[in-house]
């Protein structure tokens, strides 16, 4: 099973040769070059004066827009296919892969509160279940790494499936302020998708308020499974939810070559935030880099 799992990846990944890089399959020899068939001639690529295809979404895909007009998160996102793009990065060796990684099973953290009574946390009841709805920066609960999805499983050594959002919060505020003992499962609704950016800088896939809304025509962001209708809730392991577009797609420009991205199913994500004001996500979310 090792052995094919590694086969597989290499042949994604060297899918053009020892040069890592992706173009579409190429005419048969002698037919003449088709317009943004993405295969260029040594000469094509060295050339200035070739313009690169414009970027092709996928039917249905419309483009981010804000009052009829192009935002610049239209233009930092999405990129066509291009000679140089990496598809399937091997992502064990990434730093932001690292970071955003899902581990399997359950763990267990001490919680304590601050001088004011307060750990930082927020939850919500999904489904019977008890998850974390905000992680407020510099806080306890920062501190001991819970993330955004995070599923609290029990309390002190009480199970809290079943519980509504009211009482979990009430068995907290009772909880000694020097440890609570809490029991999570990591983000069971979130799963991340690591790619590699091409040779302009891009993964090939456009946002709108955090949503991913179209995906890019043979782009890493299409070849590695990333979906329409999921927000992004961190870029390389760091918490991206609630900032604007902007903002998200200059932590993305600064990123490095490897992106992982950690998404979750917008049904999921409306019912986890609601409630919960833009302007609160936006400058009270925990947004930090986490430690590896």
């Amino acid at each position: 099973m090792e052995v094919w799992e590694a086969t597989f990846i290499e042949r994604l990944d060297t899918r053009s040769g020892h040069e890592h890089t992706y173009c579409p399959d190429p005419q048969p020899q002698g037919a003449p070059s088709s317009k943004g068939s993405g295969v260029l001639t040594t000469a094509e690529r060295h050339s200035p004066s070739i313009p690169r295809p414009r970027p092709e979404l996928y039917p249905g895909c419309l483009p981010c827009q804000y009052g009829g007009k192009g935002t610049p998160s239209l233009q930092a996102a999405v990129s066509g296919p291009s000679p140089g793009q990496v598809v399937a990065p091997v992502s064990g060796n990434s730093l932001g892969a690292l970071r955003a990684e899902i581990k399997p099973g359950v763990r267990e953290i001490h919680l304590c509160k601050d001088e004011r009574g307060k750990t930082g946390l927020r939850l919500q009841a999904i489904d019977k279940g008890l998850f974390v709805q905000l992680v407020q920066a510099n806080t306890p609960a920062s501190l001991v790494g819970l993330r955004f999805g995070d599923q609290i499983l029990q309390i002190d050594g009480r199970d809290c499936a079943g519980w509504s959002t009211d009482k979990a919060h009430q068995v907290v505020k009772k909880a000694s302020a020097e440890k609570i003992v809490i029991v999570v499962r990591d983000r069971p609704f979130q799963r991340t998708i690591t790619m590699h950016k091409d040779s302009t800088g891009h993964v090939g896939f456009v946002i709108k308020k955090g949503k991913i809304i179209s995906l890019v025509k043979g782009s890493s962001a299409a070849r590695n499974g990333l979906l329409t209708n999921h927000y992004v809730c961190e870029v390389n392991g760091q918490n991206v939810i609630g900032l604007k577009d902007k903002e998200v797609t200059e932590i993305l420009a600064t990123a490095g070559n490897v992106i992982t991205l950690t998404i979750i199913p917008t049904v999921i994500y409306e019912h986890m935030v609601k409630k919960l004001s833009p302007t609160l996500l936006h400058h009270t979310m925990d947004h930090s880099i986490p430690d590896v």
